[in-house]
This record gives structure tokens, sequence and C-alpha cells, in this order.
């Protein structure tokens, strides 16, 4: 049977893909414009809102960050790496960016808010390329003392203000609040009309959360364009709770964050070789990695007739899902081009469900808690 096959070569992203045609005849192209007409073609409309975004997305929330990455110290070094890693992605025509208020908190002794790094890569970057289009995805975070919803105002114009911008492409509910969860719905609403945003999120809701939110948005005439939660090939949770189904009923993108589960996916860590220091053991202890083996060994060989790494094969299954964008989070240049190598090709059917196959006879692990508020 022939197989599609796909490579990335340098880092001006160069490529060489191939496509089925008919006769399961393997046609290859070859050309420096093939990356920006794929992905132009690749792009999809968020939900049913009008913004459209890459099929995959670069997470930012390792960017300044001192209380959960970057073994808690930012230097200048992590700086120029974090800049290398958004202006990769653009080269590879990856331009769809997701923050957050909290990522890079000011209370973190020596951090740098990611909004603000990210408003500072995209204004430099905009110096060279004036006509490049960045979608910018970020979150408001629903503290306890926030009430209402002029707090959800408030908030996203701090966060317009540390983006140096004047509106944003999507602005989500980071997780659902204790209390005052229908003012923070109205306020995402009010954003919408006075055209500081394009589309509207929330993150972390539930099935039921989730449906409250899509009907109170939709008696404004406004679209609930995504919901943001933790969904890789080891965490799927939410095929079990409902939150895909309706994700899929409504037409709510799915957007995934942790899609290779904070590295483990990838091959990188082994029983012989788990890294140092995790926040999360449970997913990096050399017990858990054994049972992970033959999943990542069969990833390895399917990858490898794609020529493609392991991390590619992951990204890809998520995409191949259907209604969902992986965001992963990129720290250099090298991690952003090989995550932009996981589209423009696609998994066979028979793989998909391998993969799921092996994956369910793993323990599933701990998702973020704030799930099961």
């Amino acid at each position: 049977m022939a197989m599609a096959m796909a490579m990335n070569v340098s880092s001006s992203c160069f490529c060489v893909a191939g496509n089925r045609t008919s006769g399961n005849r393997l046609r290859v192209v070859a050309s420096e414009d093939l990356v920006g007409l794929k992905i132009k073609d690749d792009k999809v409309k968020l939900g049913g809102s009008d913004l459209e975004v890459t099929r995959l997305g670069i997470g930012a929330w390792s960017w300044g960050d001192t209380s959960y990455w970057n073994n808690f110290e930012w230097d200048d070094r992590k700086m120029k790496a974090a800049k290398a890693a958004f202006d990769t992605s653009v080269d590879c025509g990856i331009t769809f960016f997701d923050t957050a208020e909290v990522y890079g908190s000011r209370f973190s002794f020596g951090a740098i808010n990611s909004e603000t790094l990210l408003g500072r890569f995209i204004k430099e970057r905009k110096v060279k390329d004036p006509e490049v289009e960045v979608a910018v995805a970020t979150k408001y975070a629903a503290l306890p003392w926030r009430l209402g919803r002029q707090s959800v105002l408030t908030a996203l114009k701090d966060s317009l203000n540390r983006l140096e911008l004047s509106s944003v492409e999507l602005y989500q509910l980071h997780w659902p609040g204790i209390w005052g969860n229908e003012g923070y719905i109205d306020g995402l609403g009010d954003a919408v009309e006075q055209g500081l945003v394009k589309a509207v999120g929330v993150s972390n809701y539930s099935e039921s959360r989730l449906r409250d939110a899509y009907k109170k948005l939709e008696k404004r005439g406004i679209p609930l364009a995504s919901n943001q939660v933790n969904y890789s090939l080891i965490y799927r949770a939410p095929e079990e709770n409902g939150v895909k189904a309706a994700c899929d009923e409504l037409g709510v993108t799915l957007i995934a964050y942790s899609p290779i589960a904070q590295g483990v996916l990838t091959g990188k860590y082994t029983p012989e070789n788990p890294t140092n220091w995790s926040s999360r053991p449970d997913l990096h202890s050399p017990s858990f990695l054994t049972k992970l083996q033959p999943l990542l060994n069969r990833i390895k060989e399917i990858g490898e007739n794609y020529s493609k790494t392991n991390t590619q094969v992951v990204l890809n299954w998520l995409v191949a899902q259907e209604n969902v964008i992986p965001i992963p989070g990129a720290k250099n240049a090298v991690q952003a081009e090989e995550f932009a190598g996981a589209i423009g090709w696609r998994l066979t059917g028979e793989e998909i469900d391998e993969l799921r196959s092996l994956a369910m006879e793993i323990k599933p692990v701990t998702g973020f808690p704030v799930e099961k508020l």
C-alpha cells in the first residue's frame, strides 16, 4: 500500500511532501513556496467564528516563566531561544500563538510575563516583515476576587497593554470560576461587541459548563469558538467525559494543551534516562516510562515510515481526530521547526486506531484538577 510521506529540511522550512493520488500512486512535490501554500490551505475556522488559524498553534506557557518551567530561572539565553522559537514558527507558517495573563506571573521571582514577550516578538517581527499576520490567543484568570463582566474587560485591556495590541484574535476564560461564571461569559460577549476580540472561548470546561456557555453566548448571536483542554494520546479524558463529543456537536473547536504530555511522548525520556527534574513525577517516573515503551516503540516505527519523529506522529494523531488544534509549547527553534512538520500529511486510519489501542493499555495519567470543578 502506497504511503504518504513528508519531510522538513533545514531551518528555512523548505519542504518535500508527498500526497496520495488516485490509484495509490505517490506524488512528490518540491517547492520553496510549498510551506506557505500548504499552511494557507491548512487554515481552519475556529468554531463558528470567522477567525481562521493554522491547524497547529504554539503554546507560550514557558516563555518568561520561573514558577513551573525553566528550572525556576529566566535569563537572556532562554529569552533568545524563545524569540527564535517564535520566528521559526512564523517562518514555517505557524502563526497561531497561545498565551495567558498568568504565564510568567509577576508574583514569580525573576519572571517576565509571557504576553509581554509575545507582544515584543510580534513587534520586532513586523519591523522586518510588515505584512506578517499573527493570531494571538490569551486568557482571563477567573480568580475568586474577580466578579462580574467588567472584570473580564478590565483584564483584557491589561493584556492588550502588555501585548501592545489594540485587539486579539481569541480571548478565553482560563478555567471556570468558583462563582461568577455567568458574569464572565457576559464579559466575553461584551469584548466581542466592543471590537476588542475576534472570537471568544473557554478552557478546562466540562461538557455541562461548555453547553451553558454556548447557550448564553448564542442568545447574543456570538459563537463560542473554542474549549482548550488537556488532550493527548495518553490523556484522552475529553473523549471519555463528553467534552470532545459536545465540541463536535456544537461546532466548538477543541484546542489541545499538553499534546505531547510534557515531553513524555517524544521518546526523549526512558526508564534508564528519566528527567532530573519534573513538576509531573507521575509522568516522568521510571515505572510509568517502562509501561509506556511499547507505545513509544510503535510510534517510532510508524514515524520512520513517514520520515517523521515521535513528536510529529503524536501531534498528527491529534489533528486526525478532527476539530482539534494542538498547541505544543516551543522553547527553541529546533522544537518549533519539528512541530511544524506535524501537519501537511496524515496517518492512516489503521495507524490512528492502533495507537489508540496501545495507549488504552496504559493507566490514564492525572489531568489538570480544575477540569473537575
